[in-house]
């Protein structure tokens, strides 16, 4: 196979493997943008256990991407807790320009709480379905061979 297509199959495992954080990312971005999100649930649910639900979601994601990116699970697991963190503090940064929002730090706590429950949860479906191959997604990205 040509380094060409090599190379362009890198490139599709690369979009499958961070699109899905990615879009989830943009989605909480949507969210935080707007005064009142999804008024009907956040008036009915505490809005601490919608943040460890929302960032564990996220650090999932990215769990999966950076396993598939090659990394060892240790350094992937803290990885996306450390980027779900990252992007809690960043969206709580941001509540503070949106008119009806505010910054809490309880949120941000609930967001790394969140990504360490998400990267947990995500280390454990993937053990018990360890007798069953892995999606090709989440394999390691073998490079191509100079030559």
């Amino acid at each position: 196979m040509p380094w060409v297509a090599k190379a362009r199959l890198m490139f599709i495992r690369r979009i499958r493997l961070w699109a899905p954080p990615l879009l989830y990312m943009a989605f909480i971005f949507h969210l935080s943008s707007e005064s009142n999100p999804l008024p009907a649930l956040t008036t009915r649910v505490w809005d601490k256990l919608l943040h460890l639900v929302e960032y564990g979601g996220l650090a999932a994601l990215l769990c999966r991407a950076l396993l598939g990116e090659g990394l060892g699970w240790m350094v992937a697991v803290l990885g996306a807790i450390i980027l779900a963190s990252a992007y809690g503090a960043s969206d709580e940064w941001h509540q503070i320009f949106t008119r009806g929002r505010e910054s809490d730090i309880h949120d941000w706590f609930a967001d790394t709480l969140g990504g360490a429950i998400g990267t947990a949860s995500y280390q454990l479906l993937n053990a018990m379905r360890r007798g069953r191959p892995s999606h090709p997604a989440t394999r390691p990205i073998t490079r191509p061979r100079e030559g």
